[in-house]
């Protein structure tokens, strides 16, 4: 099976709140690095982390079939 037949095909349950965790927290990650305030280097770190962490959880649950 080729990624993009992958990618098309329905995933199980559980997957898909894996998928959607994921995503908040790459949202969660994106909104620390975009602060219009000045925010502390880690928190901004943590947040560059947490954008990196979210998008491979979100692209490895999106890849699981049934």
């Amino acid at each position: 099976m080729n990624i993009k037949q992958r990618w098309n095909a329905e995933s199980p349950e559980f997957w898909n709140k894996v998928k959607t965790i994921g995503i908040g927290i790459g949202t969660v990650g994106a909104f620390l690095i975009s602060g219009t305030v000045a925010l502390p280097v880690a928190v901004v770190t943590a947040g560059g982390y947490l954008v990196a962490v979210g998008t491979v959880t979100s692209l490895l649950a999106k890849l699981t079939v049934k």
